[in-house]
């Protein structure tokens, strides 16, 4: 399984369990693949963060490193590297790699909201990304 991808130690623990596997060899085969450096949150979260980072929010990405069960040290050393970014700039981009139109109903409105909103951005985010595309319509026009 680590040969094709990294995991976080809970998620390839449980998967392991599902396949049928004795939970204290399971125990002792990751910890000694832990000491090996095969296996190690602080990796995995660094690859999901570099892979999810310019489409999706930091809380988007810290809630999937929770999910996995990533330790919480091991999430926020990763996490750190998205201090510096610009949510709104960074959601901006997204919006306008997607759409790149202001919306002209409720409904379109409505619809590039939830895809804000679906990649981890708050509501506030979100409506300053459409105002602003809706500011730049009117002067162009």
């Amino acid at each position: 399984m680590l040969a094709r991808r990294e995991y976080a130690r809970a998620e390839l623990f449980h998967r392991l369990l599902h396949r049928g596997a004795d939970r204290a060899e399971v125990e002792r085969v990751l910890a000694e693949l832990e000491a090996l450096g095969y296996l190690s949150d602080a990796r995995f979260a660094g690859a999901v963060v570099h892979r999810k980072a310019g489409r999706y929010a930091k809380r988007a990405i810290a809630h999937e490193l929770k999910e996995k069960g990533v330790a919480s040290a091991a999430a926020k050393a990763a996490l750190g590297a998205l201090d510096n970014v610009d949510e709104l700039a960074e959601a901006t981009t997204l919006w306008r790699r997607r759409f790149g139109v202001a919306p002209g109903d409720e409904r379109e409105k409505a619809r590039q909201v939830r895809f804000l909103l679906a990649r981890g951005y708050s509501a506030a985010i979100a409506f300053k990304v459409l105002r602003a595309a809706g500011a730049n319509l009117r002067e162009e026009g």
